[in-house]
């Protein structure tokens, strides 16, 4: 017997774990996959680090800073801002408050408005005086229909918004709610864009650290078939045994979390994308400053990442990473995808070849986000409302992001702390 046990290893749930761990229960984690993790995983293919889609930590989000050693992660950053990219074409746009050498290149920019320039720092202003709680609240409307409202430009919604956004909530449309929007431009104005110099997996391998450390137990490799409530208490099935609990948290995938607990309101539509990763020569300078590359044209890739130029330990010596994300499904193999990439980045540098740019890996991730149009959180599950001692961590109980998950697995731990107590 486990006084409460965690169905799932990743980010939810092993702060869930480390949380009750460290108020005194004995926690034990069922993780199916042979490694911790989730959706936030790192492999080596050839010498490079290779995240599971195009995945990136914001560091002012509150529950980072308060679960992780930000130093022991080894951060690489990216540079604020984006380069805007269309075929002949390369122009940055940056925020000159903390990228003070992009000032001339964003202020002339022609992709956005002057106008609308001044409308990025007006807001900027506006969102660092609100706190994050209230960004959450204000879930009325797209981020399309906020953006007019406010004046920005349709061109600037076009060229910038889509592109940036699209990376961020797999929406180009700019149909996600407003209230994701603020969230994650406040988080943008506030703090840095980073990976862990061993890939995004170092992060839940250190909230695995921290709760075995704090006394619980991961089981790895063990795929829960059941989570029944039981006299008071709870039955978890494995594949091989029933373990009793006082109390279990359900922290798997939405759609395993409805099956497992029968909660109807988990959000089970699910936003999709194609990442690819590439080795390009460092001979083949990108000079993108560390910045993405946002397509202002088209969705064909959506967004290049120059992964080793922000963490160089993501590549071999004179070799570097780049990884390109399409957004949705996508029918076509991954040869044509690789293709398209290269013809997308020919364009944009006419000055450069790239008959050897090598695709090392796809990573097709049909489940990426649960979708987020406006109203969304108004129907989102209550942490406790599974029948019994059984309770919910995962980010589809407050919004998709990594600051959701860790958060959401606070919230279960406390939500079962209180039970127990």
């Amino acid at each position: 017997m486990t006084d409460v046990a965690v169905v799932g290893g990743g980010l939810a749930g092993l702060v869930a774990a480390r949380t009750l761990a460290d108020r005194g229960e004995d926690v034990t984690v069922f993780e199916r996959n042979p490694d911790v993790g989730g959706r936030v995983r790192s492999r080596q293919v050839d010498g490079f680090t290779l995240d599971r889609g195009f995945q990136v930590m914001f560091t002012a989000y509150p529950a980072v800073r308060r679960e992780l050693d930000l130093d022991a992660l080894d951060l690489g950053y990216f540079t604020p801002g984006a380069t805007l990219t269309r075929p002949g074409e390369r122009s940055t746009l940056s925020d000159p408050l903390r990228d003070p050498s992009a000032l001339s290149a964003s202020l002339f920019n022609r992709e956005v408005s002057t106008l609308d320039k001044l409308r990025v720092l007006k807001l900027r202003r506006d969102l660092t005086g609100q706190s994050v709680d209230a960004a959450l609240r204000n879930d009325t409307e797209s981020i399309e229909d906020f953006l007019a409202g406010r004046g920005f430009s349709e061109r600037f919604r076009r060229n910038f918004a889509a592109p940036f956004y699209g990376g961020i909530t797999l929406d180009r449309s700019l149909s996600t709610s407003r209230a994701v929007f603020e969230y994650t431009f406040k988080m943008l104005s506030e703090g840095k864009t980073a990976v862990p110099a061993d890939g995004m997996g170092a992060i839940p391998a250190q909230l695995a650290a921290n709760a075995r450390d704090a006394g619980a137990t991961v089981e790895a490799d063990t795929t829960v078939e059941a989570v029944e409530p039981d006299d008071g208490g709870v039955e978890v099935t494995t594949g091989t045994e029933t373990v009793t609990a006082d109390a279990a948290v359900v922290a798997t995938d939405p759609p395993t979390a409805r099956e497992l607990t029968g909660v109807e309101s988990i959000p089970t539509e699910a936003r999709s994308c194609v990442t690819q990763h590439f080795a390009l020569p460092e001979t083949q300078r990108l000079d993108t400053g560390r910045r993405l590359l946002l397509n202002a044209a088209n969705d064909r890739p959506n967004t290049v990442a120059p992964m080793s130029a922000a963490a160089p330990s993501y590549a071999p010596d004179d070799m570097q990473l780049l990884s390109a994300t399409f957004l949705g499904q996508q029918d076509a193999s991954d040869e044509a995808l690789a293709g398209e990439v290269r013809d997308a980045l020919a364009s944009w540098y006419p000055e450069n070849q790239f008959s050897n740019l090598e695709l090392l890996a796809t990573d097709r991730i049909d489940f990426a986000q649960f979708a987020q149009p406006p109203g969304f959180r108004a129907g989102l599950p209550a942490v406790d409302d599974p029948e019994g001692p059984v309770y919910l961590a995962g980010d589809y109980t407050r919004w998709s992001s990594i600051q959701g998950a860790m958060e959401s697995g606070r919230d279960a731990a406390l939500a079962v702390e209180k039970a127990l107590s």
